[in-house]
């Protein structure tokens, strides 16, 4: 048993699939943290900026594809072995599957950048999310830090955070509003989630 372990360490594993803003982020706001460590990054897209980050950073990094991670164990037993406690996601763009769900109940949490419930759902990520909120004529639109259950951008809300969309604003000056406050609030909230639950 590792060391963080023998000291109560939690140690979570980030699931990204893409350049990773917000991975880094969280990487560097737990870089010497007491108590919490980033002890794995999982990627399903081979050539994501992020497993450059993981590299950098000198963390382990799992590709997964899609037959096991939908079909086969979900990656658990990787995640078992690489003692990991808590899952959080951080653009991750596939549907996490039962196996993992019940492997961590309530121990995975994810980002969506719209206020949930709206603008929640398959196909609502990224530039999508931020066209439909301007088509809308929505006057705000924000960040959801919400539990992942077996629907799409459905588990319990932790945390919501609004910005205001300007009648001047685009898809891509929106999503910039969108990613400051991602980057402002998602450490902070996974570090307190994290604390709360090993806690409890």
């Amino acid at each position: 048993m590792s060391e963080e372990k023998l000291t109560n360490k939690i140690t979570i594993a980030i699931f990204a699939s893409g350049a990773g803003s917000n991975t880094q982020k969280i990487i560097d706001h737990f870089r010497d943290h007491k108590t919490i460590k980033i002890g794995l990054i999982v990627c399903n897209k081979e050539g994501a900026g992020v497993l450059s980050i993981a590299k950098k950073e000198a963390i382990s990094s799992l590709l997964i594809d899609k037959e096991r991670f939908f079909k086969g164990d979900a990656f658990v037993s990787d995640l078992k072995q690489f003692e990991i406690d808590f899952i959080v996601l951080a653009g991750f763009l596939w549907k996490i599957p039962v196996k993992l769900i019940q492997a961590y109940t309530n121990k995975i949490i994810n980002i969506h950048p719209a206020l949930l419930p709206k603008y929640g759902g398959k196909g609502m990520y990224g530039n999508f999310v931020h066209e439909a909120v301007i088509a809308s004529n929505d006057i705000e639109s924000g960040i959801t830090i919400h539990y992942v259950d077996e629907l799409y951008d459905h588990g319990g809300v932790i945390f919501q955070a609004s910005c205001i969309v300007d009648k001047s604003d685009t898809a891509a000056t929106l999503a910039k509003k969108i990613h400051s406050l991602e980057h402002l609030h998602y450490p902070r909230i996974v570090e307190e989630v994290v604390e709360l639950r090993n806690r409890s």
